[in-house]
C-alpha cells in the first residue's frame, strides 16, 4: 500500500525525549516499511522516521496561517502522489481540502475528542473518514458518529528489557510531564506514606514551572524524593526496569497513557488511579493496581509482592507490542479499502 502519515508540525518524528505521540508515528511508520508498504510521513523538517518525510512548512498547529500551509502541502501531494490511503495524526483541519474525495482517510485520536470535529469531518467527507481512538473511555460521547475503530498504543518491545527482580533497593518512579494533572504531588504523597524512596522523571512545561516550585520543588531531597529531569530512551529503559512499581495518580481522563505499557514491558507494575484508560490498560491485581485515591494508592504498594513482574510482560507481548499494533491498523487499513465508497460496514 501507498500510506500517507500526518504528525503535528512541532516535534519531529521521533522525539529526542518528550513526544509521545510522535514515538507511535515513527513506530508505525517503521513498521510499515518493515512490511513493505511504502509510507510519506508529513512531519517535522528534523524528522528521521522511516520512509518518506515531507517537511511541514507551518510549524504551529494553533496557526490559522500555518494550518493553511500544511494542508496545502498535505492536499498537493495527495493529488500528485497517487497515495490509497491517509492517516492523520495530526490536526482535521489539514484534512479539510481533501475531505470531498474518496480516497479513504483515517483520523486517530491521541488526545480528547470533539464531538463536533467528528461531526464535522463525517459530513464533509460523506463518510470517507474514518476515526480510530486508543481506548474505549476515549472515544466515549463521539462513537455514535461515523465508523470507530480501537486500536490500542503499542510500544517497541525490543527496546524495554525484563527485568525479573528490580532489587532490594529498587524505588517507586513517577515518568511523565511534571505538572499536576499527572499527579506527581500525588506520587510524593504515597512516597511519604509508605517510607518508599521515589524517582520523578520527565520534563516540567514552562507554564507550569511555578506550581513545580511551590509543589514539587521543596519535597526534592536527593535522597527519599528525586528529580532527574526529562529521560533519553535508554535512560527511560534502566529507570523503569529498575522501579520497584510506576506510579499513575493522573488527575483526568488520560487517553491511554504509554508509560504503563512501557513499565509493563519492562516487568514492572503499575499502580495508577482509576481514569481515564488505566482500568484499560492494567489488570488489577495481575500487572499493578488500580486505586480510587490516594489511601489505596498507598496500600497498593504494600501488596507489591503479589504481582508477577513476568505476566507485566505478558500483558505487553499480547496486548500493547509494536508487532499487534502495526498489525491493528493494518487491519483497519484493509476494511477502509474494502469499503472505499464511504458506506458504514
Amino acid at each position: 500500500m501507498r500510506i500517507a502519515l500526518t504528525a503535528d508540525p512541532e516535534i519531529p518524528v521521533p522525539p529526542v525525549h518528550y513526544g509521545g505521540i510522535e514515538r507511535i508515528i515513527d513506530m508505525l511508520a517503521r513498521g510499515l516499511v518493515e512490511r513493505g508498504h511504502e509510507v510519506t510521513v508529513f512531519a517535522h523538517p528534523e524528522s528521521t522516521t522511516a520512509g518518506r518525510i515531507v517537511p511541514w512548512p507551518g510549524r504551529a498547529s494553533g496557526s490559522k496561517i500555518d494550518t493553511v500551509k500544511n494542508a496545502t502541502v498535505l492536499a498537493r501531494h495527495v493529488l500528485s502522489d497517487r497515495f490509497q490511503l491517509i492517516h492523520s495524526f495530526a490536526r482535521v483541519a489539514y484534512l479539510m481540502p481533501l475531505l470531498p474525495l474518496p480516497i479513504p482517510k483515517l483520523m486517530t485520536y491521541q488526545r480528547k475528542i470533539c464531538r463536533r470535529s467528528v461531526g464535522l469531518g463525517h459530513r464533509l467527507s460523506r463518510g470517507t473518514l474514518w476515526f480510530s481512538a486508543i481506548s474505549r473511555q476515549m472515544m466515549q460521547g463521539a462513537d455514535d458518529i461515523g465508523t470507530w475503530r480501537l486500536v490500542h498504543n503499542g510500544v517497541p518491545l525490543p527496546t524495554y528489557d525484563f527485568r525479573a527482580d528490580p532489587g532490594p533497593e529498587a524505588p517507586l518512579v513517577f515518568l511523565g510531564r511534571v505538572e499536576e494533572i499527572k499527579g506527581p504531588h500525588l506520587a510524593i504523597e504515597v512516597a511519604r506514606r509508605t517510607a518508599q524512596r521515589l524517582v520523578i522523571a520527565g520534563n516540567v512545561p514552562p507554564e507550569h514551572s511555578d506550581w513545580f516550585k511551590v509543589m514539587i520543588e521543596p519535597h526534592l531531597d536527593g535522597e527519599q524524593i528525586s528529580y532527574v529531569g526529562p529521560v533519553t530512551d535508554a535512560q527511560k529503559n534502566d529507570l523503569l526496569g529498575h522501579a520497584r512499581a510506576v506510579l499513575m495518580p493522573i488527575l483526568w481522563e488520560e487517553p491511554f497513557g504509554i508509560v504503563m505499557a512501557e513499565a509493563m514491558a519492562c516487568g514492572t507494575p503499575v499502580i495508577g488511579l482509576a481514569r481515564g484508560a488505566v482500568p484499560e490498560v492494567v489488570e488489577d491485581g495481575v500487572t499493578g493496581f488500580v486505586a480510587s485515591d490516594v489511601d489505596g494508592l498507598a496500600a497498593a504498594v504494600g501488596r507489591l509482592t503479589e504481582i508477577d513482574r513476568a505476566a507485566c510482560r505478558a500483558r505487553v507481548e499480547r496486548l500493547f507490542s509494536d508487532s499487534t499494533f502495526v498489525d491493528g491498523y493494518l487491519a483497519v487499513y484493509k476494511e477502509m479499502l474494502l469499503n472505499r465508497k464511504g458506506r458504514c460496514p
